[in-house]
């Protein structure tokens, strides 16, 4: 990859907002406005973001007679990153996800068993972060992605596992599962959740 691609490739995926942007449209196509709905920024913004995200070639657009709809260019977006590996790391680079498929399981049982009753009430919320995350987001299984919750609403699902919703449901903020914008909440891309795996 010649150098000033790769520097454009990755200053396109510097910004925090085109981030959440890839997350987005991971689902699915979208037009600018449902972007900008979704991320609370305007519309000149998502415009001036998916210029750099196009110019790096991560996303791609097709016009619908009067809408115009980005999606994610897999191809290229592919290329780039594995460019990017091969340039530093070789073509045989493998990947540690700091375990085996196999321990993280028992380590996920070990946590639920611990902390849950028979019933599935939390009895605490674990002091240390990589249990609180497992907690987390068993408790956080069952919403639906896209689906517009009411502060009331979340409230009272945490109160199915646990008295303390205030904390659970900052604790969803925090660590990205869920995202908020006033007083409604909704999960965001499974992508985004702070992951224990890795903790």
């Amino acid at each position: 990859m010649q150098l000033d691609k790769l520097v454009e490739y990755h200053k396109a995926l510097s910004d925090a907002t085109r981030i959440r942007i890839l997350f987005l449209l991971k689902r699915g196509p979208m037009h600018g406005q449902a972007l900008a709905g979704k991320l609370g920024v305007s519309a000149p913004t998502i415009t001036h973001h998916m210029t750099k995200l196009r110019n790096a070639g991560v996303v791609k657009e097709r016009r619908n007679k009067n809408t115009i709809y980005f999606e994610i260019d897999e191809r290229s977006f592919k290329q780039s990153a594995e460019a990017m590996l091969a340039t530093f790391f070789g073509p045989n680079l493998s990947e540690s996800q700091g375990g085996t498929v196999e321990e993280h399981e028992r380590f996920r049982m070990s946590v639920l068993n611990n902390f849950f009753t028979l019933d599935g009430k939390l009895k605490q919320i674990p002091a240390q972060r990589k249990r609180r995350l497992v907690v987390l987001e068993h408790i956080v299984r069952d919403l639906r992605p896209g689906q517009e919750y009411t502060e009331k609403e979340i409230n009272e699902y945490i109160q199915r596992f646990h008295d303390d919703y205030c904390t659970i449901r900052r604790e969803f903020i925090v660590n990205q599962y869920m995202y908020r914008q006033h007083n409604i909440y909704e999960l965001n891309p499974r992508e985004m959740w702070s992951d224990w795996r890795t903790t």
